[in-house]
């Protein structure tokens, strides 16, 4: 009996029955030191090999992604009937499912952006230098040209004659409509981004780093389930530019420019908010 008392009152000591929640849990924040700014030039990372196999991690991941995305777009609306095909949920499915994945693979190698906007965003929150954010950017674009290289060279015929993925405003929406649901699609990825990789929580909660490929992937389904009636989705430059290049019709030129001032609009309004807003960084004092 006296054995029992004593794993009874050791387990009490060790499991405390008040635990903290809320904004009580945030004030006890294991180990978490407030990691320093990324320098604006780092001539250094030129002679890295790691930046090297980065910036091929990115152009690899935006390459499949394109793949899976256009080739998927083509299988719908070659159909005369959407219900013989995955429909619009099945391409928002494509788009956030490989985002999921691609993220999972390439995050411990280049951080998993697979998208200029997500790019520009961690650069203004001085999460990576210039060079490498520039350096990412021209691998995703080129990664983007080839994956809409590779489903165009399938079937060109089908490709050209059914818009080939390209990022179009639709008919009966203004090009005001168009930037705005580029702006607002994009700061949702972008601050998901933030959040879902924010050092204060992985160094609280250990499951967030392995489970930040997960809301990242759900915020671009769900984008893509209100934003493609309007825009076909970019919230992505590379893939609309990698989907417009290869398709190269005028009408796909006509409105190109939404889909990059949308989305870096939308990413820096996100930057802002999370590390203004949220963290409050320009607010505390650095070591």
């Amino acid at each position: 009996m006296e054995g029992k008392e004593e794993d009874v009152r050791l387990g009490a000591n060790r499991f405390s029955e008040r635990q903290p929640i809320g904004t009580a849990a945030q004030s006890q924040d294991k180990d978490y030191k407030e990691p320093p700014l990324a320098p604006l030039f780092e001539p250094g990372e030129l002679s890295s090999w790691s930046f090297y196999r980065a910036g091929i991690a990115e152009f690899t991941a935006t390459f499949l992604f394109l793949y899976i995305t256009i080739l998927t777009v083509m299988g719908v609306v070659e159909s005369n009937t959407k219900c013989s095909t995955v429909g619009i949920q099945g391409i928002a499915w494509a788009f956030g499912g490989m985002i999921f994945a691609l993220v999972y693979c390439t995050a411990g190698i280049s951080g998993g952006h697979i998208n200029p906007a997500v790019t520009f965003g961690l650069f203004l929150a001085r999460k990576l230098s210039l060079t490498r954010a520039l350096f990412y950017m021209v691998m995703q674009c080129l990664g983007a040209i080839c994956g809409a290289g590779v489903v165009k060279g399938f079937r060109k015929g089908l490709y050209e004659s059914n818009g080939g993925g390209a990022n179009v405003v639709a008919a009966g929406y203004t090009k005001g409509d168009g930037l705005g649901a580029e702006i607002v699609g994009t700061f949702i990825l972008v601050y998901t981004v933030f959040s879902a990789t924010d050092a204060k929580r992985n160094a609280r909660d250990s499951h967030v780093p392995i489970l930040a490929p997960l809301p990242i992937g759900f915020a671009v389904f769900l984008v893509h389930l209100a934003t493609i009636p309007i825009t076909g989705t970019g919230i992505n430059p590379a893939r609309s530019l990698g989907a417009a290049i290869i398709y190269n019709k005028d009408h796909a030129w006509d409105d190109h420019w939404i889909f990059w001032v949308g989305p870096f609009v939308g990413a820096a309004l996100a930057a802002m908010y999370h590390q203004i807003v949220i963290r409050a960084i320009p607010f505390k004092s650095r070591p």
